[in-house]
């Protein structure tokens, strides 16, 4: 099995590389999609952000307020650092357990977009970043997802920066590009990490294939 961690900005298209991936065979683990299942109704990850931030959090039909909640932790780290405590380890636990239903010579894909500010590279085999300019980026979220300039210029800034992505990736996807070229260098990816899921592992290697193909 080979553990790939996809991360990227905003903006940078990392869905639909994930979409490419997964269109070649990837299995992949989508920490957002987990986050949001794991306080659904009736789970007790939900029992206990109510316990934590009162019923205020919760709409008419009993599920999760998000900009209500959002709005209470993103102005208060201590209240995110409460919020985090309960929704990683449930997050964590969940994506082991579909990891672990992965055959063994699968390629696994965690798509985790907060990756590099969680400093979690160290968890994956290889890292992929999605990487886009800063205009690119803002083009896409006014433009495709409807925010005003203001509210992507401040999610963006809200990230960890393009150089600091850069830093953790042994695999860089420039996706400044036409869709065609995208999928061209997704299917050469793609047959890179078929290949290393396939090699025989020493028990002497780290798991990190270092960043011969950074570019």
């Amino acid at each position: 099995m080979l553990k790939v961690g996809l991360t990227g900005g905003i903006g940078a298209g990392k869905s639909e590389v994930s979409r490419l991936l997964v269109a070649h065979g990837a299995v992949l683990i989508d920490a957002d999609r987990i986050a949001r299942d794991v306080v659904a109704p009736g789970t007790p990850g939900l029992a206990a952000v109510v316990e934590a931030f009162g019923q205020d959090v919760l709409t008419a039909d009993g599920s999760l307020d998000r900009p209500r909640l959002g709005s209470i932790v993103f102005a208060d780290p201590a209240r995110l650092a409460v919020l985090n405590a309960i929704v990683h380890p449930l997050v964590g636990a969940r994506s082991h357990e579909l990891e672990s239903a992965a055959a063994d010579d699968a390629v696994v894909i965690h798509d985790v977009p907060l990756l590099t500010e969680n400093g979690l590279a160290p968890q994956y085999d290889l890292v992929i970043v999605v990487d886009a300019s800063p205009e690119t980026q803002l083009d896409r979220l006014v433009r495709l997802r409807g925010m005003t300039e203001d509210d992507a210029r401040a999610r963006m800034a809200a990230q960890a920066t393009r150089e600091q992505r850069r830093e953790i990736a042994d695999i860089v996807i420039d996706n400044d590009v036409p869709l065609d070229t995208l999928r061209k260098r997704v299917a050469d990816i793609w047959d890179d990490l078929q290949r290393r899921a396939h090699e025989p592992r020493t028990a002497s290697e780290d798991g990190r294939p270092g960043d011969a193909d950074a570019e």
